[in-house]
């Protein structure tokens, strides 16, 4: 018992010094640190709406297509909302899909992918051939399949859907680089000591793996982005929700482009590819964080360019 206590605060030390090793990385990363920037701004909109916006964004009490003005900072929409605050308080939603879909795709991809690696033989013959289901299946397809059969079921469903959809990449991923650690030291040593696989999957070869599964879920919650906008867009969300894939939505269902409102259009279309930016961003931190490869390679160029200069 007391062995096994032992080596749990071994794995959660080596946890957190994974987890101090890449804050320190992401500090010194100007991508990581332009990313993370735009995405805490846009997570104080979104935990801060009324601060900012004041205007009820669903309330449909102004003159129609209006221009920007000192009253409405970006005009109103066809149906006479205020479109700042609309973008405001849309932001809310877009991040809690963002973040709820990014981590429940990347919750269920560390299950199975590395669950598979690890136990191999039948189990990994089972859950690899889920996996390779979903990723020959054309996703958005698939999502308008399902968006439509559940259409305007609220956010927790299209979380949900984006969720169960979304996971088989990144399972792949997790797959092969557990496949790399399986035959390590350390879990030789845990399987002697007698350790179940559950304990050695979460306590041994998950901490092991942080950088990877953030970069995971950077990655799917830029996707679940993108796919949730995209579903709004074409009608297959809530229409009545407040989110950027709605104002698309009833942009184009009220004509704002051809009758030259073009700001209905530009402003949660910019919105979401400055989200969609931040996100990246991070991702590609954590993709020179998590490949050794690429540090090597600048400063090696580096060199060359000075002594090139010289």
């Amino acid at each position: 018992m007391a062995a096994t206590t032992v080596t749990v605060q071994a794995g959660h030390s080596a946890a957190g010094q994974a987890a101090r090793r890449i804050w320190r990385a992401v500090r010194r990363n100007r991508k990581a640190a332009a990313g993370g920037v735009l995405l805490l701004l846009f997570c104080l909109l979104a935990l801060f709406p009324g601060v900012i916006a004041h205007d009820n964004p669903a309330a449909e009490i102004y003159p129609k297509n209006l221009g920007p003005s000192s009253a409405h900072l970006l005009g109103t929409t066809g149906l006479g909302q205020d479109m700042f605050a609309q973008a405001v308080w849309g932001t809310r939603q877009v991040l809690i899909i963002a973040f709820g879909a990014g981590l429940a795709a990347t919750a269920i991809a560390a299950i199975v992918g590395v669950t598979a690696a690890y136990l191999g033989g039948a189990w990994d013959g089972v859950l690899n051939l889920f996996t390779d289901v979903l990723l020959v299946i054309p996703l958005f397809p698939l999502l308008i399949v399902i968006a439509a059969y559940v259409h305007s079921s609220g956010t927790p469903v299209l979380i949900t859907v984006l969720a169960l959809t979304g996971w088989s990449y990144t399972a792949r991923q997790l797959r092969s680089q557990a496949l790399s650690l399986r035959g390590r030291d350390f879990l030789e040593a845990a399987r002697v000591r007698g350790e179940r696989a559950l304990y050695i999957i979460t306590v041994e070869i998950l901490p092991t793996m942080i950088s990877l599964l953030l970069a995971a879920f950077l990655t799917n919650a830029l996707y679940a982005i993108l796919f949730a906008s995209s579903l709004q867009f074409i009608g297959l969300g809530d229409p009545n929700a407040t989110s950027w894939g709605t104002m698309l939505y009833w942009a184009q269902n009220n004509e704002a482009l051809q009758a030259g409102y073009y700001l209905q259009a530009i402003v949660p279309g910019a919105c979401i590819a400055v989200l969609g930016t931040a996100f990246a961003l991070l991702n590609y931190a954590f993709d020179e964080i998590g490949n050794p490869a690429l540090r090597p390679v600048r400063k090696i160029r580096s060199k060359r360019v000075q002594s090139a200069s010289a």
